[in-house]
This record gives structure tokens, sequence and C-alpha cells, in this order.
């Protein structure tokens, strides 16, 4: 009798943990979609300029292939949870069919033994049944019998009624899963639309820069000149830094040789002279102090878990690398990370703990080294810097005000690069996007 209260309660606890399950899996894909739901609206913001000069409209058509990549992103999102969802359906629907046999099997089985009952359901019937045994024992055997078929019977009733119960809760489960399923079908083809007028607004930008292949070109040659000043200033001043690390790196070590050497003195005036001289191992050659090493473990462990390095909606305008720009003949670009386009007011943020190494100006504007250890960050085009050379800044700490500009209806962008030591280093893949 104990195995069957147990077992009952077994089943509506299973029950109820598989509810629990696909709710709380619908409100995680809800949830997740949201936040790329919201930070795609808000870039949205970023899309507008008016000017039509060729740098403008080269800027707004990187502005419009981010907006693009992201909602294209937020399609295949929704794709992956359908995928899901329908998982979910599938094992609902596996899970209510196997309630529904059981339920069956129940009022079967209960069924049979109300009949049983109703064919012997005097009371005479019940105690001849007893009284004709034919001793003592035999006669407490059915008396316990009639008692616990009683008692089965009742158990039946209650396990039928649960049963329905959990078919019921399954069924609503099952509606609300395919209701979701149904919502999130149709805003995919809502976002699918938007996507396509997005593609459309792209290709007329196209069309207008193809007739102006000259001005690109120019446009191109003077990003080039600026880019190829930046990059010399940064390849020097992390040179330097390197060098610098390995100095340190090199002092710690010699600093740590002499105290073991002294120690090892010490140890042989207390133990007595020895004619026989003990070798000393070489100095081994270190790039880093024991902290800078702890410190760019750390940063390596965060990969794919460092936060935007704006404060506010951003779009990524321009990715790592060298790449040709669709539709427009010969306009290849190189980035050496990758260009972040924010409101106007924002903020450009340290993404990890570190030490500010360099600040320096460019074309009348400022840039920020960041060291993690061996690791290193730029944040480029500041209009305002907030912290100094040599501060130690901590995650998502605001480094300075990223400059917007007027000229271009205010277009805010931050430059954004990776290294590892001399090394450049794609960020995206280093980003909790």
């Amino acid at each position: 009798m104990m195995k069957r209260f147990l077992l009952l309660f077994v089943c509506v606890l299973c029950s109820t943990l598989l509810s629990a399950q696909s709710n709380k899996l619908i409100k995680e894909l809800e949830g997740r979609r949201g936040e790329l739901q919201k930070q795609i609206a808000e870039s949205e913001t970023l899309l507008q300029s008016t000017k039509k000069s060729v740098g403008s409209q080269l800027n707004g058509l990187a502005a419009l292939t981010g907006q693009i990549e992201e909602r294209k992103r937020y399609i295949q999102l929704i794709n992956n949870d359908l995928d899901q969802i329908d998982g979910e359906v599938n094992q609902l629907e596996k899970q209510l069919k196997r309630l529904q046999n059981d339920l069956a099997d129940k009022k079967k089985k209960y069924e049979a033994s109300v009949q049983y009952l109703y064919k012997n359901r005097s009371i005479q019937e019940k105690l001849m049944f007893i009284f004709s045994a034919d001793n003592l024992a035999q006669t407490y055997r059915r008396m316990r019998y009639v008692r616990e078929y009683a008692t089965y019977q009742r158990l039946q009733g209650e396990e039928i009624k649960q049963k329905q119960e959990q078919v019921t809760k399954k069924k609503s489960e099952l509606l609300s899963v395919r209701k979701a399923k149904t919502q999130l079908l149709a805003e995919r083809e809502s976002e699918r639309k938007r996507l396509e007028e997005m593609e459309l607004e792209k290709k007329k930008v196209v069309d207008s820069l193809k007739k102006k292949q000259k001005g690109i070109q120019n446009e191109l040659a003077k990003k080039r000149r600026q880019a190829n000043q930046l990059n010399a200033r940064i390849d020097r001043l992390i040179a330097a830094e390197i060098e610098r690390a390995r100095k340190a790196a090199e002092e710690e070590a010699r600093r740590e040789a002499a105290a073991r050497k002294k120690e090892e003195s010490k140890n042989r005036g207390t133990a007595g002279t020895s004619n026989t001289p003990r070798s000393t191992a070489p100095m081994e050659k270190y790039s880093l102090t024991k902290a800078d090493r702890a410190l760019a473990a750390d940063f390596a462990s965060n990969k794919g878990r460092l936060p935007i390095p704006v404060s506010g909606p951003y779009l990524i305008t321009s990715h790592f690398g060298q790449y040709n720009v669709a539709g427009l003949k010969n306009v290849k670009l190189d980035n050496k990370g990758i260009t972040l386009q924010a409101k106007p007011g924002a903020k450009a943020r340290s993404v990890f703990n570190g030490v500010v190494t360099a600040i320096f100006p460019n074309n009348g504007l400022f840039n920020v080294i960041v060291r993690h250890g061996d690791y290193m960050t730029l944040y480029a085009n500041l209009k305002k810097v907030y912290v100094k050379s040599g501060q130690q800044v901590t995650t998502k700490q605001e480094l300075g005000d990223i400059f917007s500009d007027p000229s271009d209806g205010n277009r805010t962008t931050l430059e954004f690069r990776l290294y590892k030591g001399n090394q450049k280093l794609n960020p995206e893949p280093w980003l909790n996007r």
C-alpha cells in the first residue's frame, strides 16, 4: 500500500517539475531575445544621417550594414529558439500520450473493479464469503482481503483523479508552448520584412556611392593616411611597453635569485663549511612579472565575457581585418580592431582591470592604452580623457568621452583594438555580445 502512495507522489512531482521546466525554457528564450531586441531598437537611432558627402555616406553605409548584421543575428536567434520550442513540443506530446494511455489503463482497471463490486455488492455476500472459510486463519485473511480491496478501489479512484489532472495540466502546457511558437513565427516574419526594407535602403546608398568612385578613393586614401599615422604611433608605444614589462620582469627575477643565493649561503654557514662548491642555476628569462602573468591569465579566462567598451546602445560598423565593402568596386577596408558607433555622449569603458600605460593625441583627439598583463586594449577617438598614465582602472570604468563628429550628424565612433604583446587580435570573440 505504501508503494502505491509513493508511486502516486512521484508521478505528481515529475509532472510539476516538467511543467516548470517548460515555463522556464520559454522565459529564458524570451529574456535572451528581449535583450538583443532592445539593443537593435536602440541602435536604429544611430542610423540617422542627412549628409550627402562621400565620407558621410560611407559611414552611413557602415552603420546600416551593422544594423542589418544585428537583425540577421536576431533572426538566427529566433530560428534557434524555434528549434528548441519544437523539441519541447515533441517532448510534451510524448508525455501527454503516455499520460493519456496510463489514464485509459487505470480507467479500464477501475471499471473492472466496479463491475466486480457490483456483482458482489450485498453485505450478505461479503459475510458469506468471510464466514464460509474453513478455519479462523482463513476467515481473518478473507476479512483483510475485503478491507484491502475496498482501499484498493478508493486508491484507484484517487489515482485516476490525479492522472486526469496531470493530463489537463499537460494539455495546458502544450497549448502554452504552441502559442509561444506561433508568436515567435509572427515575430520572425516581421523581422524578415524589416530586414528586406533595410536591404533595399542599403542598395540605394550603394547605388548612390557607385556614381562617386573617385570621391570614394579619395576618402579611403585620407583614412589610410590617418590610420597609418595612428598605427605607427601605437606600434612604437606597444614596443616600448613590452620592453618596460620585460625589464621589470627581469629585475624581479634578479631580486628573487639574489634572495635565494643569500638564503643558500646562510644555510651553508649554519650547516658547516663544505669544500664542494655548489653550482648556481642560470637565471631564467621573463617577459612578465608574477602579478602581470596572473592578470594576463585572468584576462584570457574571461574571453567571450568582456563588456562592450562603449556605454549605451551600439553598432559594430567595421570588423577586424581586411574585407571588401559589398556592392562597391575596389573598396577594401583594413581594420586593426573594430569600430563601434554609439549615441552622442557615450563613454569609452575599460573592458577589464588593468593599468593605463599611455595617453596620446592624434588629429586633435585622444587615445588610451590599457595594459592587462601581456594583453593591451586601445580606445581611440576620445575628445576628453578621465584617467591618467600609470593609473589603475577596473572593469567598466569610464576612460573618457567619445568624440561626436559635428560635420557628420554627430556620428559617435570608438575604435577598439586588442593586442597580445605586439600581435593584433580580433576583439569580437572576446566581447560578451
